[in-house]
């Protein structure tokens, strides 16, 4: 799946840009926990489980930056006490590992706020980095985003549907390389360029995701995406094959 100097990073929902040893990682959704508990679902905390599985994945990957891809924060459009002091004090945590850097995503409402002064928040239109652009996904991309090489996004939580011979189905948070609908992209952008389009897992297992090979992808680029040529892979680097066919 690699692409120049993106590399997902091995049995881990998380990507690394190498030439400039950048950590990506999309849809933490700290507070999630709440959400489900009034469902009646009791997980406990994944806030330490998160922090500890981002410090494991620094210690091997050494980044200097780590740039997190939308939804730190879960719930919209306010938040519990218990999510603010875990917002603010995982930040905290982290950014002592390496710089922190966020491009808010939907649930990311009033984050600023809740940020260390040293974190940087940029626009919720993405950022441009050596011709990779990097966006949340939950908006139309600029122009100047489709002129890139590479686009990395999150917000759709890729998961594909998998069934076994007696018709049981097992959901597996994947990677999806893909790109764009040529005369679509055309037709709005008045732009002939097709970069290449990395959407990430989220990182919070408890997100849940969308089947890729089911249901699509969400936002509003969902229309101009080549959904059936998207290439799938699993975490452990291993290719389904392209939507299409599965």
């Amino acid at each position: 799946m690699t692409k120049e100097n993106i590399e997902p990073i091995l049995n881990e929902p998380a990507l690394y840009i190498k030439n400039k040893k950048i950590l990506i990682i999309a849809d933490l959704h700290i507070g999630i926990e709440e959400e489900l508990k009034e469902s009646g679902v009791n997980t406990g905390s994944q806030t330490e489980k998160i922090f500890n599985k981002i410090k494991k994945i620094s210690k091997k990957e050494k980044p200097e930056k780590i740039i997190l891809l939308g939804d730190i924060k879960h719930n919209i459009p306010n938040s519990t006490y218990q999510e603010r002091m875990d917002v603010k004090n995982f930040l905290e945590r982290i950014k002592k590992i390496s710089k922190v850097e966020i491009i808010p995503g939907n649930h990311d409402g009033f984050i600023k706020k809740l940020c260390p002064d040293d974190v940087k928040i940029h626009s919720s239109d993405g950022i441009i980095i050596d011709e990779i652009a990097l966006i949340h996904g939950h908006k139309w991309p600029k122009k100047e985003i489709l002129e890139q090489k590479n686009i990395i996004m999150g917000h759709t939580h890729p998961t594909i549907m998998l069934t076994d011979r007696m018709n049981i189905k097992t959901y597996e948070p994947c990677w999806i390389k893909t790109n764009f609908i040529r005369n679509k992209i055309k037709e709005k952008y008045d732009t002939i360029n097709n970069p290449n389009l990395y959407i990430v897992p989220a990182f919070n297992i408890l997100c849940g995701g969308i089947a890729i090979n089911k249901e699509g992808i969400i936002g509003p680029i969902k229309n101009i995406v080549d959904l059936d040529n998207s290439r799938v892979f699993l975490l452990d680097g291993t290719l389904l094959g392209k939507v299409k066919n599965l």
